[in-house]
């Protein structure tokens, strides 16, 4: 904890991260206040399913397009002109009834629009810190996140159900405009300047490590999106017990991450992490009781934050800085269609078998998800003794005789 400690007390470490967050914060929301006000609305976990999953079409779509703007346009202007209309887009979505399609389509513009913040946060991090505190960072910002993914759902619930599912959506909104606007006002934001990538858009997935990392990082996510939609099914939208249990979900990845997320990262450390999801995840759809739930989501989430800190250091090392931005927008793209197709097939599957076969699939992706990098360990960087920063970009420099 003492390396942690240190890396907040790092000049604009801790207010970067706070605002980043912030900024974030509405995305542990969105996916549970969409589904109880689509379901409420329309009585169906399919079509909640499809809203969510055009949501993150659209945010997948945009990652690396976004990421490259930052580097042409600048930080700032990216981020404003994308919030503003995610902002505009989600709002309209809780406060006006769309026929199915015409509500997919609103939310597929909001998710295009979605500000780029964690690949703009994850560029910024090498100019933050020097190279030997950048994985520890790495770390500590993917057990910070868990923050969101801990008081999101309580908060998405609680507003959802004590108020309307519409005052959950909304309460969203103001979370991504403060925090956004908090995010592009920090002077850290304002000092880095990400270089102009000088290759074509998609090649950096040539590298094996950017290509290992996006696709695990999509099982990941559909795997969590599929337990997500399992637990909200299993325990209804009048409760707070789908809240409670996915906040626990989230605290086991929290205390995961800040436990181990610091140790060296070998060939084996993605396969191991994501063992530990799958084992949870599997042991979780045994039985549905609200205690063992927990007991088993909360083991499985304590793979999940050490399992993101392994991906963010094996791209971070693998890359030129001028393409870490489309990189992680690449790695977050990934993940965006593992929660569309996570939340998709969740929840027919709730509509069709019930919330078991959320569990089922879940454990499915999981294991997926632990045998990927456990054949492709030859693709993984082997980081034990070496720097996580990334490779310096160098240009051709005029000499005068």
């Amino acid at each position: 904890m003492s390396s942690y400690a240190d890396l907040l007390r790092t000049r604009g470490v801790a207010r970067i991260i706070a605002a980043q967050l912030t900024a974030r914060f509405p995305f542990g929301m969105l996916s549970l206040a969409f589904l109880l006000h689509i379901e409420h609305t329309w009585d169906s976990y399919g079509v909640a399913g499809l809203v969510l999953a055009a949501l993150s079409i659209g945010q997948a779509i945009a990652g690396p397009l976004t990421s490259r703007l930052m580097g042409r346009l600048g930080i700032r202007p990216v981020i404003i002109v994308t919030m503003i209309v995610c902002a505009i887009g989600i709002a309209v979505i809780a406060l006006v009834r769309l026929p199915v399609p015409a509500a997919m389509a609103v939310a597929f513009i909001a998710g295009l629009a979605t500000p780029p913040v964690q690949p703009a946060v994850r560029t910024i991090y090498p100019k933050l810190v020097n190279s030997r505190q950048l994985t520890p960072l790495f770390s500590l910002d993917a057990s910070a996140q868990e923050i969101i993914w801990v008081l999101g759902p309580v908060i998405a619930t609680v507003a959802a159900t004590q108020v309307s599912t519409v005052a959950g959506i909304l309460l969203a909104v103001a979370f991504l405009v403060v925090g956004g606007t908090w995010f592009v006002a920090s002077p850290e934001v304002g000092r880095v300047r990400i270089p102009r990538s000088r290759r074509k858009l998609g090649v950096v997935l040539k590298k094996p490590a950017v290509l290992l990392a996006t696709v695990v990082g999509f099982l990941l996510i559909a795997a969590c999106a599929a337990i997500e939609a399992g637990v909200v099914a299993t325990f209804g939208e009048g409760g707070l017990e789908a809240g409670l249990v996915l906040a626990v979900f989230s605290v086991g990845s929290l205390v995961g991450g800040l436990s181990f997320g610091h140790r060296p990262i070998g060939p084996w450390a993605l396969a191991l992490r994501m063992g530990v999801v799958f084992v949870g995840t599997a042991l979780a759809a045994v039985w549905l009781n609200v205690w063992w739930l927990g007991a088993l989501l909360f083991l499985a989430g304590v793979g999940i934050a050490p399992a993101l800190a392994v991906m963010f250091a094996i791209v971070s090392s693998s890359v030129k800085f001028s393409d870490t931005a489309e990189a992680y927008g690449w790695v977050g793209t990934g993940q965006l269609i593992g929660a569309a197709v996570g939340s998709a097939v969740a929840g027919f599957l709730i509509d069709g078998v019930g919330p078991t076969g959320a569990f089922l699939a879940a454990a499915g992706i999981a294991l997926l998800g632990f045998l990927v990098p456990a054949f492709g360990r030859r693709w993984h960087p082997d980081l034990r003794g070496r720097e996580a920063g990334p490779i310096p970009d160098t240009e051709p420099v005029s000499v005068t005789s």
